[in-house]
């Protein structure tokens, strides 16, 4: 497919939790992303955070910080001073349910 090939390394991921339901991107769903080490504001990225742990949000740079965004009105956004973007998402693929 077109969101894998090209010059770009890319990645999948497996989505684990709900952060970003509001974008159509739901625990379970494997996230397509294109290897990454910068971000514009508004690009749903997998970055790195200070903890070791990789979060899927949508990114905003403000004047002393990192916002990483949620699509879940139920949720906070996490901020932070050091990120490392791994990536930005490209695409999003679902398998459905086929038992009867």
């Amino acid at each position: 497919p077109q969101m894998i090939s090209g010059k770009k390394r890319s990645f999948v991921l497996q989505v684990k939790g709900e952060s970003m339901i509001e974008e159509g991107i739901l625990d379970g769903d494997y996230v397509v992303v294109a290897e990454e080490q910068e971000a514009v504001n508004g690009d749903i990225v997998v970055a790195l955070l200070e903890n070791g742990l990789a979060t899927l949000k949508r990114f905003f740079k403000e004047a002393t910080r990192i916002r990483l965004e949620p699509a879940n009105s139920n949720m906070s956004p996490i901020y932070a001073t050091n990120v490392n973007v791994q990536g930005k998402v490209v695409g999003v693929i679902r398998k459905f349910n086929t038992a009867n």
